[in-house]
């Protein structure tokens, strides 16, 4: 069986692959972008089957099938809410769910290969409704405020007054620009989903910034980028070198 993933973060991709491995699948390829992707479909062998993410950094997945005929079986790596999740079962299209677990990822595997031989009849989506879901991925209701607890008195905080999300000792926290830390219930990962994505990006495990908040950026070791902010001094804020490149598609 021939396996490839489509997806943009590469940490992502690669902990996939090893997940993968674990099932004896092997990975063959791992595409990060729309552009990549058309390009490796119309001068390769089409796989078996494609680990695909929806959003990738140059525009939706489903762009690569309006420019290639494909008929490799899908699975969606998706962290689309409940009702997307619902449209793909409504078209019979498998999906896994981000942060991927294992055993998900072993079911998905098991119903792939039931229907494996049955391949021609049964893979035949459609792209083109599919993406009318999703035509506009950032038009949904982003998170703008967080309600916090302090003492016996809850305080709101409006993401404009947010300098940057970080995490330490396993809690995570929002940093103001009046230069106070604030415990919130969450963590980076649910952070990623709930907000806009056009004006918070998460640089590396420890960080999620807005982009209001960057006073400077600087070149650092490792091929990586240190950012500035107004008032956080408590550690350094890096862009991690796996994300450097879409960090820089992000601001420009």
């Amino acid at each position: 069986m021939t396996t490839i993933i489509i997806e943009d973060e590469k940490p992502a991709a690669r902990l996939l692959q090893r997940k993968l491995e674990k099932l004896n699948i092997e990975v063959g390829v791992m595409l990060h972008s729309v552009e990549e992707s058309i390009d490796w479909f119309s001068n390769n062998e089409h796989p078996d089957l494609i680990f695909l993410d929806i959003q990738l950094s140059d525009g939706l997945s489903f762009e690569i099938f309006e420019k290639v005929d494909i008929k490799s079986a899908v699975i969606f790596t998706t962290a689309y809410d409940e009702y997307a999740l619902k449209a793909f079962k409504l078209n019979s299209i498998d999906y896994l769910l981000k942060p991927i677990d294992e055993e998900d990822l072993e079911v998905a595997i098991s119903k792939f290969k039931t229907r494996l031989p049955k391949r021609e009849n049964t893979f035949q989506l459609d792209f083109e409704q599919i993406k009318k879901m999703f035509q506009n991925p950032f038009d949904k209701n982003f998170k703008t405020r967080f309600t916090v607890k302090i003492g016996q008195h809850l305080k709101v905080i409006s993401t404009d007054e947010i300098e940057c999300f970080f995490s330490e000792n396993k809690g995570t926290y929002i940093h103001t620009f009046d230069n106070r830390n604030y415990l919130i219930e969450s963590t980076l990962e649910i952070l990623e989903q709930e907000l806009d994505a056009k004006q918070f990006y998460r640089i590396s495990r420890k960080f999620i910034i807005p982009l209001k908040s960057i006073k400077e950026i600087v070149v650092y070791s490792n091929s990586r980028l240190k950012v500035i902010l107004p008032s956080y001094k408590e550690d350094e804020v890096i862009v991690s070198r796996e994300k450097v490149a879409d960090f820089k598609a992000w601001i420009g």
